[in-house]
């Protein structure tokens, strides 16, 4: 009677064994290969490279490490935040000189990966041209991918001083609500603001712009 063959250590495992995404998931491996830093002793590094990146053409953002760092060391979850902030407007610097000079070499590149029906470079253009200052405002705190928004405002020629005030606060304010989420609710908040944090940024949005229009006229 033939005997069984045996699987060697060389032979792959079956399909039900197999563990992690497939090979065509390239986000999802990005996403665990971040998340992989928030126990590594370079994990304020990590984030402060993760956020200058996402800013100009990474699409994973910050956030996604910035959870569990303050998580595990709540103490310091502000410092987490100010890094987090300061690198990604730093960053924007980098997308605004995209946008800029080197929309055909580079810029209209990642706009094909990110936004290739330009619906959110739209979005952006029509604050601008509504809101102005707001309008880079609200870009910078809402769930539009920042990198575009950085690019766009390059590529529009908008006030560089004027950016860089509106993406230090839209983003210092949304990773220090996020930090202070976590300071100060621990985990039990995680759950919530994975599903609910793009509605909350977009319900802030709206107040704000709603503020700054009833301000507008009422003089």
């Amino acid at each position: 009677m033939q005997q069984p063959t045996q699987q060697t250590s060389e032979s792959p495992p079956p399909a039900a064994e197999r563990t992690g995404p497939p090979r065509w998931a390239l986000h999802r491996r990005l996403y665990d290969w971040v998340l992989s830093f928030a126990h590594s002793r370079h994990s304020t590094a990590a984030l402060a490279a993760l956020s200058f990146a996402e800013s100009s053409f990474f699409p994973i953002p910050p956030d996604v490490l910035l959870m569990p760092l303050c998580l595990g060391h709540r103490s310091r979850s502000f410092v987490f935040a100010t890094v987090c902030s300061a690198a990604s407007v730093l960053g924007g610097v980098l997308g605004y000189v995209i946008g800029m000079w080197g929309m055909e070499l580079i810029g209209n590149r990642l706009l094909d990966i990110y936004d290739p029906q330009r619906h959110t470079w739209a979005t952006v253009e029509q604050w601008y041209q509504l809101w102005g200052f707001w309008g880079v405002l609200a870009a910078a705190i809402t769930p539009i991918p920042y990198k575009v928004f950085t690019i766009a405002s390059g590529a529009l020629d908008y006030s560089f001083a004027w950016f860089m005030i509106a993406s230090a606060v839209g983003r210092s304010f949304r990773f220090f609500l996020v930090a202070g989420l976590m300071w100060y609710f621990g985990p039990p908040i995680t759950r919530f603001i994975d599903r609910y944090f793009n509605l909350l940024c977009l319900l802030f949005t709206a107040l704000l712009i709603g503020g700054f229009v009833l301000l507008k006229h009422a003089r």
